[in-house]
């Protein structure tokens, strides 16, 4: 019998090296025109694809989706639009379309066991109705800012992120948290430590041959401290492909788990009594090939601009903590008895500290900031990062004690208050952003206690939807 449906599905072998080269091109900074024409004519050339999927993201994160018909969008590309009220944080009802532009740069292959036969995937930018930048679209916002440090500076901002999640067994067992009376965990497994072929191993195994064929450029993979957790580890890359590479990472995450019935998940503290969720983002700035944050004589190996970001994102770090724990859920993280930092200060060994530096050559150079849960947005917390390590103010005395906010509570009202974040993100997104937390955070007892509680997760924005918020 004649096969009904022939849509792409292309060897992971093929995927990398065709993944690869796209993104060698966005490394080069390859003309916005020719990208646009070369793709168009890939996704017309192949009569196999059969949907283009874009995303964005919301201003607190969440990855959105939306399928176009390839003929569709081969036509209309340039006239994109969407409902924003729907999405939390975007445009009101009343002034609710935005238009979405096509970022041909972020274009990728998709391996076609985890997402479908016949679909590629490409970013979207979020415009206003009149074509300008949203505001709240903090991809472009990163985008727009590290793009001007190139411009006028020579300067390539660099990132990668050590992200880690929580496997539990069933399907969407965040959103049935309170049906289930808590997670069930995949594998008590220790550090490092999973047999080859039990679920933890088959699930990491699985997600990080997509994560390859995607062109991410892998470096090492393994189970983590606490049980039935993981983190897949690859190389840096400049800054807006590495927050893309964050969303796609947990998207893949997520699909991967679903298909086994089971549920990865990036709450910063999911489980009572073990380690939680960190996404240490390790950051350096370089002109052509010279990383500007390493100096052999200098000290801990950095140089005096590799300080002075530091001093800068020390100075600073109350006031960009809700940008970097942006969920009540994301406290309880914050505790060294669980190797998270809570320390203001920067140290290559104590792992209590917010900044650690890693021991490095010239090339790797770079600082870690590890107080950052794996559910902030990654456009906003690297923008923030970036922008406060090299123009944050210099007001707070650095040789104090001086600690991180233990509740969401105090963090928004140090980042409501802070004339930096507002200069940085405008003050209508600042305001717009701390209202988003504020509305979470009132859905959760002010005294949570030591014992995770049900509205930390069913409210949370990566968790909750229309229908669980309206369950309150």
């Amino acid at each position: 019998m004649t096969a009904l449906r022939d849509f792409l599905e292309i060897p992971y072998d093929q995927l990398e090296e065709l993944n690869l080269a796209i993104k060698a091109e966005r490394l080069a900074r390859k003309p916005v025109d020719q990208l646009r024409e070369a793709r168009m004519r890939s996704i017309s050339d192949e009569k196999r694809i059969k949907a283009v999927t874009v995303c964005f993201s919301d201003l607190e994160g969440r990855l959105h989706m939306l399928d176009y018909d390839k003929k569709f969008l081969l036509k209309s590309a340039d006239n994109l639009t969407f409902d924003g009220s729907s999405i939390r944080g975007f445009s009101r009802q009343a002034e609710s379309d935005l238009r979405l532009a096509v970022d041909w740069g972020a274009f990728y292959w998709l391996p076609a066991d985890i997402f479908g036969p016949g679909k590629v995937l490409v970013f979207g930018e979020v415009l206003e109705r009149d074509g300008t930048p949203y505001t709240a679209d903090l991809r472009a916002t990163l985008k727009a800012y590290t793009q001007a440090l190139f411009e006028r500076d020579g300067l390539t901002c660099n990132a990668s992120n050590e992200i880690e999640g929580f496997l539990f067994k069933g399907g969407h067992a965040e959103q049935r948290y309170l049906e289930l009376g808590g997670f069930e965990l995949i594998s008590t497994s220790g550090y490092y430590h999973s047999l080859p072929g039990d679920p933890l191993r088959n699930f990491i195994d699985t997600a990080a041959e997509a994560q390859r064929a995607m062109g991410f450029g892998n470096e090492k993979d393994h189970p983590e401290v606490a049980p039935s957790q993981f983190e897949l580890n690859y190389s840096h890359t400049e800054a807006a492909i590495a927050a893309d590479q964050v969303q796609l990472y947990k998207l893949v995450c997520r699909q991967v788990a679903h298909r086994l019935d089971m549920t990865a998940s990036f709450l910063p503290k999911p489980v009572t009594g073990v380690n939680g969720n960190g996404m240490h983002t390790n950051l350096s700035v370089s002109r052509g090939d010279t990383n500007l944050f390493h100096a052999a004589d200098g000290k801990e190996g950095l140089s005096a601009a590799g300080w002075d970001f530091i001093n800068r994102t020390l100075a600073n770090a109350n006031d960009i903590c809700l940008i970097l724990n942006s969920s009540v859920n994301a406290y309880r993280r914050l505790d060294p008895h669980f190797e998270a930092p809570n320390q203001i200060k920067a140290s290559p060994i104590d792992r209590g500290a917010m900044v650690r530096i890693p021991l490095a050559n010239a090339r790797s150079t770079r600082v870690e900031v590890r107080s950052i849960a794996p559910d902030a947005n990654p456009y906003l917390a690297i923008y923030a990062l970036l922008r406060t390590g090299l123009e944050g103010p210099l007001t707070a005395d650095l040789t104090a004690d001086r600690y991180l906010p233990d509740n969401i509570y105090d963090a928004i009202q140090y980042f409501s208050s802070s004339a930096f974040a507002a200069q940085a993100l405008t003050p209508s997104v600042r305001g717009r952003y701390a209202e988003l937390k504020q509305n979470a955070a009132d859905r959760c007892p002010r005294k949570l206690g030591s014992v995770i509680k049900r509205s930390e997760i069913q409210f949370h924005h990566e968790v909750t939807n229309q229908y669980l918020w309206g369950r309150f």
